[in-house]
C-alpha cells in the first residue's frame, strides 16, 4: 500500500475497509486463518495437551522451590526437591487411581446376579409400553459387530497412545522441574526487551496458581463431603468415588455429572433404584452449590474470567484438545487472554467481554487512564513553562486524545 514519505499508513481508513481492502474479505481471511490454525493445533494435540500439562504442574509446585532458594538452599538440591514433589505427586495420584480401579474390578461380579434381575424389570417394565422381547432382540441383532470392533480397536489404540503420551510427559516433566530454576531470570530478560509480554506471563503464572489452589482446595472438600454421604447410605468403594470426585472437580461445570455415573450406578446395582435417586440428590445438592455456585466466583477472581467463559472454553478446548483439554481449559484460556488481550490496550473492549467483575475491572482501567493523563498534563505544563523561560510560543496543542 503506497503511502507518501513521511505519513503513517492508515490501517482504519473509512469507507468500510481496513488495509484497503473490503472489511468483509478481512473478516473472511481471518475466519480461513483461524480454521488453519485449529485444524494445526487438533493435528499436535498428542503434543500439545502433554506439554501444556507439564508446564502446569510445574508452575504449580515451583513456589516450593523458590521458598527454599530463599532460604539459602543449593540450586541442586532445590531442584531434586522439586523433582520429588512432582513425581511424588503424580504417583501418588496414580497409585490411588490403580487401587479403585483393582477394588471396582474385584466388586462388580459381586453384583452380575443385581444386575440380571434388574434387567428382567426393566424388560418388564417396557414389556407395559408395547416393547416386548422380540423387538429388544430384533434391536440386539441389528447392532453392527463390525462397528463394536472398530470401537474396541480404537479404545485400545488410545490405551496405547496414553501410555506413549505418559512416557513423553513424564521425561518433560524431569526436563522442566531441573530447567525451572532459570525462569526468574528469562523473565527478567522478557521484560527488560517487551514489558508487557513479561508481565503477562507473570500475571498467567500466578493467576495460574490461584485457580489451582481453589481448585484444589474444594476439590478436598467436595471429595471429602462425598466420600462421607456415601458411606453413610451403604454405596460400596465409596473413598474410590470420593477420589474420582476429587479428580472431575478440574473439569470446570461438568466434572461432578462425570464424578456422578459411577457411584450412582452402583448404588442402583446394590440398592435398587431408591437409594440410586438418595445419590444422585445428594451428590447433586453438594456439588451444585460448592461447584456451581460457590467455586466459580473464586476461580473468578483468581483468573478474571466469567462462568460464561469457563463454561465456553471447556467445550472448546475439550474439542480442539481432547479430555486434556477439558482439564486444562482455564489455564489454557488464561493464557490465551493474557498474551492477545492484556498485553494489547486497543483489546481492552474483549477484556470487558471476558472478565468476571466489571466494576472494578472499570475502576482499575478509569485510575489508570487518570494517570496518564495527569502525566500528560505534567509534561505539557514543564513544557509550557520551559518555552515561557525562553520567550517562545509554545505552538498547537496535541490531541492527546487520539494517542
Amino acid at each position: 500500500m503506497a503511502t507518501l514519505a513521511g505519513q503513517e499508513p492508515d490501517f482504519r481508513s473509512g469507507g468500510g475497509t481496513v488495509f484497503g481492502l473490503p472489511r468483509a474479505l478481512v473478516v473472511l481471511l481471518c475466519a480461513a486463518a483461524a480454521v488453519v490454525v485449529f485444524a494445526g493445533i487438533q493435528a499436535a494435540a498428542w503434543l500439545i495437551a502433554p506439554t501444556f500439562l507439564a508446564l502446569i504442574i510445574v508452575i504449580a509446585v515451583s513456589p516450593v522451590a523458590s521458598a527454599l532458594r530463599r532460604r539459602g538452599w543449593p540450586g541442586w538440591l532445590t531442584t531434586l526437591v522439586l523433582v520429588v514433589c512432582v513425581f511424588g505427586a503424580l504417583g501418588f495420584l496414580a497409585v490411588g487411581i490403580i487401587v479403585s480401579v483393582a477394588a471396582l474390578a474385584t466388586k462388580l461380579p459381586e453384583y452380575a446376579a443385581n444386575a440380571t434381575n434388574l434387567a428382567q424389570t426393566v424388560t418388564s417394565w417396557l414389556d407395559k409400553f408395547g416393547v416386548g422381547p422380540d423387538q429388544l432382540k430384533q434391536a440386539a441383532n441389528s447392532l453392527n459387530l463390525s462397528k463394536i470392533s472398530g470401537l474396541l480397536s480404537s479404545l485400545l489404540s488410545g490405551v496405547a497412545g496414553l501410555a506413549t503420551s505418559l512416557v513423553f510427559l513424564l521425561a518433560l516433566l524431569l526436563f522442566l522441574s531441573i530447567e525451572s530454576s532459570g525462569v526468574a531470570d528469562r523473565l527478567v530478560s522478557i521484560t527488560s526487551e517487551r514489558p508487557g509480554i513479561g508481565v503477562a506471563l507473570t500475571k498467567f503464572a500466578t493467576g495460574t496458581r490461584q485457580y489451582l489452589l481453589v481448585t484444589t482446595v474444594f476439590g478436598f472438600i467436595v471429595a471429602v463431603l462425598d466420600t462421607i454421604a456415601l458411606w453413610i447410605m451403604d454405596v460400596p468403594l465409596a473413598l474410590t468415588w470420593g477420589l474420582l470426585a476429587f479428580i472431575t472437580n478440574y473439569i470446570p461445570n461438568i466434572g461432578f455429572i462425570i464424578g456422578l455415573i459411577p457411584p450412582a450406578l452402583l448404588a442402583l446395582l446394590s440398592g435398587g433404584p431408591d437409594r440410586m435417586i438418595a445419590v444422585i440428590i445428594v451428590y447433586g445438592a453438594l456439588n451444585f452449590v460448592l461447584q456451581s455456585l460457590v467455586q466459580p466466583r473464586f476461580i473468578g477472581e483468581s483468573v478474571g474470567l466469567s462462568t460464561t467463559v469457563t463454561f465456553l472454553s471447556l467445550a472448546f478446548w475439550a474439542w480442539l484438545l481432547g479430555p486434556l483439554g477439558a482439564i486444562l481449559a482455564i489455564p489454557l484460556t488464561v493464557l490465551v487472554k493474557v498474551l492477545l488481550v492484556d498485553v494489547d490496550p486497543r483489546a481492552r473492549w474483549a477484556d470487558a467481554l471476558l472478565r468476571s467483575s466489571a466494576k472494578e475491572l472499570d475502576e482499575a482501567a478509569l485510575a489508570a487512564l487518570a494517570e496518564q493523563r495527569k502525566a500528560r498534563r505534567r509534561s505539557r505544563n514543564q513544557r509550557l513553562r520551559r518555552l515561557a523561560r525562553t520567550g517562545q510560543h509554545p505552538g498547537p496543542r496535541r490531541d492527546h486524545g487520539a494517542e
